[in-house]
């Protein structure tokens, strides 16, 4: 398995897509940049390989910042209720756990949901048998 030395993105690079991004946090920030892109390429090794410097680098950018805006009172819990009075309020986190994952446009951009024709010769080594078989019908 590849192993990535270098994120695909900066995080000078996420800061500029990302003005909001919490001052203090570059460390978390580049560390999971790193993961992000060993991420893609554990997956997506061909269309990585294939891939744009700034498709990969918008692709990473994305998934950091959406698990870096998650808020730690939500992290593990998919569904939380208040309630005061007459008054609830409810939220569900769409990634309460803050995994990885890509968008179907982002998987897309990257090439990983196009279907590939191709075929397997199931008698492969055997082709004289297979061609004597063909003979004999």
């Amino acid at each position: 398995m590849k192993t990535v030395k270098e994120p695909f993105a900066t995080v000078e690079e996420l800061q500029a897509v990302w003005p909001g991004m919490p001052a203090g946090s570059e460390d978390h920030a580049e560390l999971l940049l790193l993961d992000a892109s060993q991420f893609l390429v554990d997956l997506y090794k061909r269309e990585v390989e294939e891939a744009s410097p700034a498709t990969l680098r918008r692709i990473v950018t994305s998934m950091v910042r959406r698990i870096m805006q998650i808020p730690d009172t939500i992290l593990g819990y998919s569904q939380i209720q208040q309630s005061t009075g007459p008054f609830q309020t409810s939220y569900s986190a769409a990634n309460p756990h803050g995994d990885f994952y890509l968008t179907a446009q982002e998987r897309r951009s990257l090439g990983a949901t196009r279907g590939k024709a191709f075929e397997v010769d199931l008698l492969a080594g055997s082709r004289r048998a297979h061609d004597d078989y063909k003979r004999t019908r």
